[in-house]
């Protein structure tokens, strides 16, 4: 009989933000996953570490590359799918000899999370459960005290890789919004915030909820290029309430 590999959400950096069931399931399965670039802890163990089981199994997955390639390279393509490939065949094996699996997620598993690739491969064959966790956005929101959306405004998730022209239309025809995946492209933001006139108001928020989060105002953070964990939070409210 095959085991259920549960796929948690962490949240996004405070150990405490960790849900009750994340918590008790990191405390009581016997094996756990995580996803990290080479030579670095993973920032998913990290904050699941008080929570963990040390008896468990750490079943390890370093990435091939993260920006050695761009993705817009083939060869990106073809490494992640092959190495994800690998990855779900090591969770299978132990899913496969009874074994509960953990794998862990920072944030919630399915906005922008390597977890929907294992869920992919291995929800048609062995018992898959999500345990949903809080999102970067919701942690950096909280932390920064900025209401985003008000009664019927809306709200969009945007990537910073997106073509400028395109992000400055998807601001431009939106109430609030997040902008993630910001790295070297906060000059193209702030061009994109300009031509749409959302650039007021706009704040940089990076590793919130951890003990060296930066929160500030956009306008007050240079052009270096933004680490993973940060974001671009653009409050709606634009009306009268």
């Amino acid at each position: 009989m095959s085991g259920t590999l549960h796929i948690l959400g962490v949240g996004p950096g405070d150990p405490e933000l960790v849900t009750l069931r994340a918590a008790r399931l990191l405390g009581t399965t016997p094996a756990y996953a995580f996803f990290a670039k080479r030579g670095r802890p993973g920032h998913a163990r990290s904050i699941a570490a008080p929570h963990l089981n040390p008896a468990a199994e750490e079943l390890r997955f370093d990435y091939p590359f993260t920006t050695d390639l761009s993705v817009e390279d083939p060869r990106y393509a073809e490494g992640m799918a092959r190495f994800y490939d690998d990855c779900a065949a090591t969770v299978a094996a132990r899913l496969t000899a009874g074994q509960d699996v953990a794998l862990l997620c920072e944030g919630d598993p399915f906005l922008y999370g390597s977890a929907m690739y294992l869920f992919d491969r291995l929800r048609a064959t062995h018992p898959v459960e999500v345990t949903p966790g809080i999102t970067a956005m919701a942690g950096c929101w909280s932390r920064a005290g900025v209401p985003m959306v008000h009664g019927d405004d809306t709200l969009s998730v945007l990537p910073a890789t997106m073509p400028e022209g395109e992000l400055t239309a998807a601001l431009g025809r939106c109430d609030a919004a997040v902008v993630m995946k910001l790295g070297r492209n906060l000059p193209k933001l702030r061009a994109a915030l300009a031509a749409s006139g959302r650039g007021e108001g706009a704040v940089y928020a990076e590793r919130g909820t951890m003990a060296d989060e930066i929160i500030l105002l956009l306008a007050e953070r240079d052009d270096s290029p933004a680490p993973y964990f940060s974001l671009v939070l653009i409050p709606g409210r634009r009306g009268v309430r």
